[in-house]
């Protein structure tokens, strides 16, 4: 049985659920999840529904063109129709830290990620024997300031050549580039410590730790142009205390790091995220 998920923004209104609950039924169809948000400072209406298709000739083409005549049209909605069987293309880069690639391949392997991951690529060779150890194809692209458009450039090709539906920055340690960004826009994730901005540069868990910080966090969230500002898909917190070392620090720090991430993909690659205004509307 073919099962649907339905994403809908638009201006809050009266008859949207009405509207879209009848027409589920007109296409003989069975709701199996719905859930709604209104940001009322805004005046926007969020939802999501997943549902079964119970006629076994249902076309998603014709379901599609239907919605758009008979409902988004009339609540200039912005709205998609994916198949929640669909696998998404995920693509990973990474550098040379290994602890978020291991956990994600860990995962990936045991079945806990509904995705594909048709490649791997890297600014440096270091890791190319995990992406072997997994079967993944392994690319090494050098990027650096001085060669970062032919980077750009080989990045992009291999990304539209195996058909890349989002990435994860797995702890890649280069800024990306403009192009890019607006190719995948909402479709890159990437994970860092939330110490920012008040401990900024290499070392920022020695930094912390000088400090004596009781609270340690990471933040996943999509990358924009403003570097580490884009929305906030993920986070999480843990405490420490003077009797953690530096080393303890930065331990805790990549247990989240690995746990926010994995969080991340999996609620992207169920589509379970909505972007509106820099801001993430996360159903869970």
């Amino acid at each position: 049985m073919q099962k649907i998920i339905i994403l809908i923004h638009c201006e809050d209104q009266k008859g949207i659920i009405a509207a879209v609950t009848d027409f589920i039924v007109q296409v003989e169809g069975n709701i199996i999840y719905i859930d709604q948000h209104v940001d009322f400072e805004q005046n926007v209406f969020f939802m999501r529904l997943e549902c079964e298709l119970t006629n076994p000739n249902s076309n998603l083409t014709a379901i599609k063109r239907v919605f758009e005549q008979s409902i988004a049209a009339d609540f200039k909605m912005a709205w998609e129709i994916h198949p929640k069987e669909k696998k998404l293309k995920m693509a990973l880069f990474i550098s040379k830290y290994d602890h978020c690639l291991f956990d994600v391949l860990g995962r990936y392997s045991s079945g806990e990620f509904n995705v594909e991951i048709p490649l791997i690529v890297s600014n440096h060779e270091d890791l190319r024997a995990v992406a072997n150890r997994f079967d993944i194809p392994f690319f090494y692209i050098p990027f650096t300031k001085d060669i970062k458009e032919e980077g750009e450039k080989q990045q992009i090709e291999l990304l539209q050549k195996h058909d890349v539906d989002f990435i994860v920055l797995a702890r890649y340690m280069q800024i990306i580039t403009p192009n890019l960004i607006s190719l995948y826009k909402n479709k890159i994730i990437n994970i860092h410590h939330s110490f920012l901005p008040a401990f900024p540069g290499a070392k920022p868990y020695h930094s912390a730790f000088n400090r004596g910080v009781k609270i340690i966090g990471a933040t996943s969230h999509y990358v924009t142009e403003q570097l580490d500002e884009g929305p906030i898909i993920e986070q999480d917190i843990t405490r420490v205390s003077h009797i953690n070392s530096i080393d303890d620090f930065i331990m805790k720090g990549r247990d989240l790091e690995r746990i926010v991430l994995a969080r991340a993909i999996k609620l992207h690659s169920e589509r379970k995220t909505m972007v509106y205004d820099n801001k993430t509307i996360v159903f869970y």
